[in-house]
């Protein structure tokens, strides 16, 4: 066997996490067993599925368990399992690299983590729990052998760089992991990993969940002092989700939560529910209390675990909550599926379809409750998840309103909080009949549109929407309480009563007049910019600003669909005036004096578009023009 072992390297961020680990600041390292423990279960669960899919498979699956062995003279502690096990493949893919994404955040998180407790949790966050063995062993040992396959594998290293990897004959299935320990040190908080105690109390605080049995041979002394060797079941076993609310702590509640969502802070809701009757089914779903960093990657991980009868079944399960509520992690068990079910046919079974409508209807009246029994929790809620439950609003319309209903923004009411739309109806003026707001990158940019000013000026609140995903749900949404909601940067705006349009008639009417021959030659002069010049009812303070038909698509949308490779055809936007302004005033008897226009002219109306583009956070055409342009005018004022 000896001619057969390699020694191969471990990829090179493999390597800088090991030195991590073994040299890391962590006070907690009893995590390694319940990472290893955690693993061993995954493998059951896979065995136990794989069996169930593959009929041509012979394995025995009478008997998945879970074994912890210790040898307190060689110092050694083995987990064992008959599980699914791996390849040679799978051992070099699996442990002799980290093919996920996030390494690299990982790394650079502990490097600037000082804090003990928040960099153990990295371990759990980023999914490498197998390396913490490392923190307690000199040397970890790993045979496996693949159900189905006859040659197992055996992998050795001693965390320093490399690792040797042969084939074994004889192995059983399943995965065994062996670890030879350091020596205790309880100034580095490293524990005696051979003692009893401290194995079932490891065992009792992280695993005692599992589904599978964990099981321990220990000394027994009898009554006649004689020693006798006892196979103990350190775990109950016991679903935490079949057990009532009341029999449950929180503590229990939280670490189930980090077994399934590999995230080791508390939960921010927990949500228990069973559905009895013609369809029965278990769910205990949580709701994390800080977004995952992969929340907004393609290649997220989403769904919650799929069993039927106890049994497992899948992992990330999709078909059971949709992709804006991609974040709530946990386990739905359901009495009467099939156990051989595939992805496939999930999305099309009605029980999977009506257990999903109850549990998004679940969801989303935990979060509503949660607005008025706890509004901390809920801003805390809407800050980490806001972002992803809007694409709710967009595709699942039968739950659009209890979106809504739960959906918070930023309005000019309020610098620091948010409203939401019951509230924004609630303070609507008298005789107001739209939901304003405007969309854009920021804060600090809508707040100086010069859209805003007539809207400011009058007391109209205005919602500013700045997350991308604000630009395509308002125009799917349409409308909320029956008041529709208008982009203050579209369409024309009348913000005055009755009264007011009859008094200030005749004086619109003479603007139209005074203005018309100014308004024609600049529709002229930047036709390649824009569709209309006219008179504006939404300045006070700005020349000009630029706004675009009602039905006109957004200029950051028009962006983010070229951004994503879809060809849009140019859209031409509307040159608003402010018929007060000394610099509108002064181009009109300008126009007055040359009425075929100069070149000074013409380059006053680019200076003006481009400065009604740039008030709005828009991009010059040509920045080197516009700044000679504007150089040049300065230069003649000195």
């Amino acid at each position: 066997m000896s001619d057969q072992v390699e020694t191969l390297e471990f990829q090179a961020e493999a390597r800088q996490l090991l030195q991590l680990m073994v040299h890391s600041i962590y006070s907690n390292k009893d995590i390694f067993l319940r990472e290893l423990v955690s693993n061993a279960s995954d493998a059951l669960d896979k065995l136990r599925l794989e069996s169930l899919v593959d009929k041509d498979l012979s394995v025995d699956t009478s008997d998945l368990h879970i074994d912890i062995d210790v040898n307190r003279e060689q110092r050694t502690l083995t987990v064992r399992d008959n599980g699914i096990g791996m390849s040679r493949d799978e051992v070099v893919r699996l442990i002799g690299t980290i093919a996920k994404s996030g390494t690299a955040e990982l790394l650079q998180k502990m490097k600037e983590t000082k804090d003990a407790v928040a960099s153990q949790d990295l371990i759990g966050q980023f999914g490498v729990g197998f390396y913490s063995s490392f923190m307690v062993a000199d040397k970890v040992t790993l045979v496996t052998r693949r159900a189905g396959e006859s040659e197992a594998t055996r992998w050795e290293s001693t965390g320093e760089g490399t690792y040797a990897i042969s084939p074994v004959t004889d192995a059983p299935q399943g995965t065994t992991v062996t670890l030879h320990l350091k020596p205790e040190d309880a100034e580095d908080h490293l524990f005696d990993y051979t003692a009893e105690w401290k194995i079932k109390e490891i065992v009792k605080r992280y695993s005692d969940f599992i589904a599978w049995p964990i099981r321990m041979t220990v000394e027994r002394t009898d009554d006649e002092g004689k020693t006798n060797l006892d196979v103990e079941t350190l775990n109950s076993m016991k679903a935490l989700w079949a057990r009532s609310r009341d029999e449950v702590k929180d503590d229990e509640y939280k670490e189930f939560y980090r077994h399934v969502s590999h995230d080791w802070s508390d939960p921010l809701e927990i949500i228990h529910m069973k559905a009895e009757g013609t369809f029965e089914y278990e769910a205990l779903l949580f709701i994390p209390s800080h977004a995952p960093f992969d929340l907004f990657m393609r290649e997220a991980r989403r769904g919650v675990q799929l069993y039927v009868k106890r049994v497992f079944i899948m992992d990330e399960c999709e078909a059971l909550m949709p992709e804006y509520l991609r974040f709530v992690k946990g386990v739905v068990d359901a009495q009467d599926l099939s156990l051989n079910v595939s992805r496939e046919i999930l999305q099309q079974d009605r029980q999977i379809q009506l257990m999903r409508r109850r549990l998004v209807k679940k969801v989303l009246s935990t979060v509503k409750d949660m607005m008025t029994a706890n509004p901390e929790r809920y801003h805390t809620f809407w800050k980490e998840f806001g972002r992803a439950v809007k694409e709710g609003l967009l595709n699942d319309f039968d739950n659009q309103s209890a979106i809504l209903d739960i959906s918070s923004f930023a309005s000019t009411q309020d610098p620091q909080q948010l409203t939401t739309l019951r509230e924004y109806v609630e303070r609507m003026k008298d005789g107001q009949q739209h939901i304003y707001y405007m969309t854009g990158e920021s804060r600090s940019t809508i707040e100086n549109s010069p859209h805003l000013e007539a809207f400011g000026a009058k007391g109209f609140e205005v919602l500013l929407l700045t997350d991308p995903i604000d630009e395509m749900w308002v125009d799917s949404v349409g409308e909320f309480d029956g008041k529709r909601l208008q982009s203050i940067a579209k369409g024309q705006v009348d913000l005055d009563t009755e009264e007011e349009k009859k008094n200030a008639e005749p004086e619109r009417e003479q603007q139209k007049k005074d203005f018309a021959a100014l308004l024609s030659y600049l529709g002229t002069a930047l036709s390649d910019n824009v569709k209309e010049v006219r008179l504006s009812s939404r300045l006070t303070t700005s020349p000009a600003c630029i706004v675009g038909d009602a039905q006109d698509v957004t200029p950051t949308l028009e962006k983010m669909y070229r951004a994503m490779g879809q060809e849009v055809p140019q859209i031409k936007r509307i040159l608003e005036l402010n018929p007060t302004h000394p610099l509108v005033t002064g181009l009109r008897e300008a126009h007055e004096r040359h009425p075929d226009g100069d070149e000074s002219m013409t380059e006053t109306a680019e200076l003006l578009y481009g400065m009604a583009l740039l008030a709005e956070g828009g991009e010059l055409a040509d920045p080197a023009r516009f700044t000679r342009l504007l150089a040049d005018r300065l230069a003649r004022t000195l």
